[in-house]
């Protein structure tokens, strides 16, 4: 039985989730956590239902085995094909992450917004609810992020290569009008800055994280599994690929330890 100074647990496909993992740790300071990085298996995004159900489902089993008492799901893949899945068979709180598209479609004037995402989260049916709350006031132009996710894996988020990609990719952001562009997938605030520099001031850029830990904050109270500590969170964190970018990634924060673990 897991207990307020239980860790808690995050997965994800590769080492984008650190994006959310940082603004949880950030909120909630003296929390544990247990970090795994499925880079062996990274992008999510190109895989069937069935594929991503079964890697959360390990994912899933992995972090409970070792007592995590809440598990966030930063892969926004992952949290829009198996989240349901998940809720249903396990009893520990699962925290999801989705697309801010409701956001900023409140917040649009010109009611154009851009939506970059995976293909496995642009074609789930979660993703597409969702869409279909706001489509009635809200024109949403989606492009697949093709390639982003795996040169981030590989050390390259700043690189010229990633500058020629998002290059073609903005493209239909940049003629369409949009004033907002929703970055749907846990990868990409790792691009931000570079994202803001290709795009027109007029773009606001606005991901999930902040939301996310605001929620994991809400449920712990809620379920009374804050952790009473009075130090800072120790943090375990994993890859089943190299961990090199991981540990770039991470390295900021203290009291964390960065590892290779074959799941």
């Amino acid at each position: 039985m897991s207990d307020c100074s239980s860790p808690i647990g995050f997965f994800d496909s590769g080492v984008g989730g650190t994006s959310i993992w940082r603004e949880v740790v950030s909120l909630l300071p003296h929390e544990d956590t247990i970090y795994l990085a499925d880079s062996a298996n990274a992008p999510y995004g190109r895989k069937s239902n069935q594929e991503i159900t079964a890697l959360s489902i390990k994912n899933t089993e992995l972090l409970l085995n070792r007592g995590c008492k809440l598990i966030a799901v930063p892969c926004n893949t992952a949290t829009t094909n198996s989240i349901e899945y998940l809720r249903l068979h396990y009893d520990v709180p699962f925290i999801g992450i989705e697309p801010a598209i409701k956001p900023a479609a409140l917040q649009s004037t010109s009611k154009k917004i851009g939506v970059l995402a995976t293909q496995g989260t642009l074609s789930s049916a979660l993703f597409y609810e969702t869409s279909k709350q706001i489509n009635a006031h809200v024109a949403t132009i989606e492009v697949v992020g093709t390639g982003i996710v795996e040169l981030i894996e590989a050390g390259k988020k700043d690189s010229n290569e990633m500058r020629e990609l998002l290059y073609g990719i903005t493209e239909p952001f940049m003629i369409s009008g949009i004033d907002y562009l929703v970055l749907g997938c846990s990868h990409y605030p790792y691009i931000k800055e570079l994202l803001a520099e290709l795009l027109p001031s007029t773009i606001t850029i606005i991901d999930s994280g902040a939301a996310v830990a605001i929620q994991t904050q809400h449920v712990l109270e809620a379920r009374e599994l804050l952790n009473t500590q009075t130090a800072l969170g120790k943090h375990l964190l994993y890859s089943n690929k190299d961990s090199v970018v991981l540990d770039e990634l991470t390295s900021t924060v203290p009291h964390r330890s960065v590892s290779y673990l074959n799941f």
